[in-house]
């Protein structure tokens, strides 16, 4: 695969609505069972209010605009930096952006301004990654 180089300054977004079975498909790949994503009462009595959806929900979003956008396929996670800022709750719309902040001219290295938005304007993640992209090539049957 021949790629595009990627710059400084790109950048890419994908939205996606969250409903209460990501709750449960996350909880099935997790084991987080914590009473704030399934139990209302248990949920209300937090700090939150309500319902939230586990953290790892909000910031994968931003690993499908990595692999499917920017830097694009066959890019992995070197390390990431997140603060949660904010909760999201089922039929929240999140949307995950990403912007390229340096790349390194000796390897497929980008560094990424990273965040997500929920649909009312709140960012809910802020912050930072660091992305290794692997050219795919052509696979030999």
């Amino acid at each position: 695969m021949n790629r595009t180089r990627v710059e400084v300054g790109q950048s890419a977004q994908l939205s996606r609505n969250i409903t209460a079975r990501d709750i449960e498909l996350f909880t099935e790949i997790s084991g987080d069972r914590n009473p704030i994503h399934y139990d209302l009462k248990s949920a209300q009595n937090s700090r939150f209010g309500g319902i939230v959806v586990q953290g790892g929900v909000t910031s994968a979003i931003l690993n499908a605009v990595v692999a499917e956008k920017l830097p694009g396929p066959g890019t992995v996670f070197l390390n990431v930096n997140w603060d949660f800022k904010a909760p999201v709750r089922p039929g929240d719309v999140i949307t995950g952006h990403v912007e390229v902040t340096e790349t390194r001219e000796d390897k497929p290295i980008t560094k990424l301004r990273t965040w997500v938005v929920r649909d009312d304007g709140i960012v809910v993640l802020d912050g930072t990654a660091v992305c290794y992209t692997m050219d795919l090539g052509a696979i030999d049957d």
